[in-house]
């Protein structure tokens, strides 16, 4: 009966140790996807807006010329 509670107490600091490694994967993930979209979302969203004025600037400064 020692030796199960034994194994059982042994398990438990196992699956201890497994949730803190998992927690800290979990974090690690949660924070490469909010630089994903820091990274690439947010440059696409700034480009529709500074796109349009650009190429409008740029079709006012070369329309004249013809």
């Amino acid at each position: 009966m020692e030796e199960l509670i034994k194994k059982i107490e042994e398990q438990q600091v196992k699956i201890d140790a497994i949730y803190v490694s998992v927690e800290k994967l979990r974090k690690y993930f949660l924070w490469t996807l909010v630089v994903t979209v820091v990274t690439v979302a947010l440059p696409l969203i700034a480009m529709a807006f500074v796109l349009p004025y650009a190429i409008s600037t740029i079709s006012s400064t070369y329309g004249g010329l013809q």
